[in-house]
């Protein structure tokens, strides 16, 4: 076994003569690529079918279910294609050694199962090669995000009571029986039975129960003791040790926070408040920090805002995440792109942000966005976004996230139109290369989803309105009289962001067959009857800006002819 055992071995001084990366762009400017490691691509020289047409994606349901060989060379090798898109970060899923490794058919493809984190998975690589990934992302300008799983271990030992132990509501502890493997886990630190809360699985019914989904385990994963006791806090000092280990070696740019709400307050507080000081030690600024939050706006509070304080009996914390998923959008959006939902619901959802905005300063902005994702969570049956979904709809579900308030996050694989289904994780979770073809992968820059997606990050990077501006949807009319907010569908579903008198109109046809006229309204401060707004995107020309037929209505509109599914931004 390569790499320290104990962080007691760990040196994280600065490294010599190493200038650390730093960029000065703010969370909300961000556009993130997240990827699963194993399957973005390996490190055999494939190429691509030329084409713009969707790919189907690689690997057969029994292949998808265990290692599919994904390495981090192969990230590194086609930074390209991500940097390309437009994307201004890349996320990698859990990259420390997992569960059986090195044994390349058992263990943990997507890396959720640590038992040492003190070293890259030697299935992906070696710390080298993580190195060289985040040197060749910085010379693009794009930051790397590690996924930080500090909630539990792997299955690294076993309870004496028996294999399968559920949740003890007794207050009581089942005794530790025996550790999987005589090396692990890792950091030595770790080897002790007073480090985790040997509680048992948490119930099926009981995952939003406090305190069982803090106390326990994820599964057969166990989970480790980070209570406010002498033994929790030991066990918090070990695993912000070996974070700030790999930042120190690799440079890393931030942290996407494992299961979160099953930490805790107070050790998520700790660990990015260490984290944060670390990164400022180093030179790093603007160390992005953000959650997997799975609960509604109402947890926000307790987990988001470097400078939000709460009071936890006669201490006040200062909670350390910067943002959090949004989930609450991930549940409402893609309905709404697809005709299934009342655009109601999504207005709700950001009229629910208001409160969350005025607490927590700009943080309100903050949210990470998204619409596909890894687990699919709340789906008994997993589909992609795309899965029986057009070319047209895709790309105005993820243009809506690039064009929205929040910080959008693409899902490997949806520029290309992946859309896996089924009834197991495996299915949504493809290979952007073919295990049973060593020439062929699926990273196809002339794919037709990829190429307007690509288009639409454009237009972010160059309208500062859409990093930075207001948010606002916007009423539409049939008639171009009678406005209001789009009740149903089909509809236009039309927004402005405003920056410093500059607006810049989103809008989408929902409708899949028929095409629409609708006027909508547009700043009436910002605009004057006969001024003219510019496509951006999806048309081509000029919309005049009209005023209302009422001369008692001061109102001011464009008409936006669009065709079915057909996605526009205009000036």
């Amino acid at each position: 076994m390569s790499g320290p055992r104990s962080i007691s071995e760990l040196d994280l001084s600065p490294l010599p003569g190493k200038k650390y990366w730093s960029c000065e762009r703010e969370w909300r400017e961000e556009i993130i690529y997240f990827l699963l490691v194993d399957r973005f691509h390996d490190d055999l020289p494939r190429e691509p079918a030329d084409t713009e047409e969707r790919a189907a994606g690689g690997g057969t349901p029994d292949q998808l279910r265990r290692f599919c060989g994904g390495k981090l060379k192969g990230i590194t090798e086609h930074l390209d294609y991500i940097a390309d898109l437009g994307c201004t970060a890349v996320w990698l899923s859990p990259i420390l050694e997992n569960e059986g490794a090195p044994d390349p058919d058992c263990g943990s493809y997507h890396g959720y199962a640590t038992r040492n984190y003190l070293n890259v998975d030697p299935r992906f690589g070696t710390k080298a090669d993580l190195v060289e990934l985040v040197d060749k992302a910085h010379s693009l300008g794009v930051r790397v995000f590690l996924d930080v799983v500090a909630n539990h271990t792997g299955d690294v030992f076993s309870y004496k009571d028996g294999e399968v132990c559920w949740y003890r509501d007794d207050n009581g502890q089942y005794e530790l029986g025996d550790w999987r493997h005589p090396d692990y886990p890792v950091p030595t630190e770790l080897r002790k039975p007073e480090c985790y809360h040997r509680r048992g699985q948490i119930r099926p019914w009981a995952w939003d129960n406090i305190p069982e989904t803090q106390w326990g385990d994820f599964v057969t994963l166990k989970g480790l003791n980070k209570d406010d006791t002498p033994e929790g806090l030991a066990v918090l000092e070990a695993l912000i040790a070996s974070y700030r280990y790999w930042i120190r070696e690799a440079d890393i740019d931030g942290f996407r926070m494992d299961a979160v709400k099953h930490m805790g307050e107070m050790p998520v507080a700790r660990f990015c408040q260490a984290v944060r000081e670390y990164a400022y030690r180093l030179g790093k600024r603007e160390f992005f920090l953000f959650g997997e939050l799975v609960a509604g706006d109402d947890a926000i509070h307790r987990y988001a805002g470097p400078n939000t304080p709460a009071n936890r009996g006669d201490k006040t914390i200062y909670y350390g995440l910067s943002s959090v998923l949004d989930f609450p959008l991930y549940w409402t959006l893609p309905g709404v792109i697809k005709g299934f939902t009342p655009p109601s619901s999504l207005m709700q959802r950001y009229d629910a942000l208001k409160d969350q905005a005025l607490s927590r300063g700009e943080l309100g902005r903050y949210l990470v966005t998204f619409i596909d994702n890894h687990d699919q969570i709340g789906q008994s049956y997993k589909m992609r976004f795309a899965a029986r979904t057009c070319d047209e709809q895709v790309i105005a579900g993820v243009g809506y996230l690039i064009c929205a308030l929040g910080t959008p996050c693409i899902y490997y694989g949806t520029e290309q139109g992946l859309s896996g289904e089924g009834s197991g994780d495996e299915y949504i979770r493809e290979a952007m290369f073919d295990p049973q073809n060593p020439t062929r992968n699926f990273l196809n820059k002339q794919c037709r989803i990829y190429q307007e997606i690509a288009k639409i990050t454009h237009v972010n990077h160059t309208q500062n309105a859409l990093r930075f501006g207001r948010m606002y949807f916007r009423e539409i009319s049939g008639d171009g009289v009678d406005f209001g907010p789009p009740l149903g569908h089909p509809c236009t579903l039309a927004f402005s962001r405003i920056l410093a008198n500059v607006e810049v109109l989103v809008a989408y046809n929902t409708s899949t067959t028929d095409a629409r006229s609708d006027g909508v309204i547009v700043d009436g401060a910002l605009h004057r009857a006969g001024d003219r707004l510019s496509y951006l995107y999806g048309g081509e020309g000029e919309v005049e800006v009209r005023a209302h037929p009422d001369p008692n209505n001061h109102s001011l509109f464009v008409e936006l002819p669009l065709a079915p599914m057909q996605f526009v931004i205009l000036r």
